[in-house]
């Protein structure tokens, strides 16, 4: 039997902060926008939602740099990390058939993770 899940307000809000979430957030990202509305929320209470989400694949999780990444996007994952900043964006890979070409067997899913320093930190003097 599944266990039906209460819509409480603090998964409303929640809810609604993923909902705004660009393209990659963490857990105590999540954890400090919904505390500003809702003072008395948890940060055991946004893994537990994160975890019922990636549990329905409405989310997916990446380890990143040690540390664990959510996304919105499909399972086939790959992104850009600045090693300044610690800045992280998503990078859209539509073709894969450079990698099936080099792979023997199917390709499931992926990660990809890309290291370098962005625009942004490579104009700082």
């Amino acid at each position: 039997m599944v266990r039906q899940s209460r819509q409480t307000l603090q998964k409303k809000l929640l809810s609604q902060e993923l909902a705004s979430c660009s393209s990659f957030f963490t857990a105590d990202e999540i954890f400090s926008k919904v505390k500003k509305k809702d003072d008395k929320i948890g940060i055991a209470t946004v893994y537990r939602f994160l975890k019922e989400m990636k549990k329905n694949e409405q989310i997916h999780s990446y380890l990143c740099d040690r540390r664990v990444i959510y996304s919105t996007h499909p399972k086939n994952h790959c992104h850009f990390t600045c090693e300044r900043c610690g800045k992280t964006s998503h990078i859209t890979l539509d073709n894969i058939d450079f990698m099936k070409k080099k792979i023997e067997g199917n390709i499931c899913h992926f990660q990809i993770d890309i290291c370098g320093i962005c625009t942004v930190c490579s104009n700082k003097k």
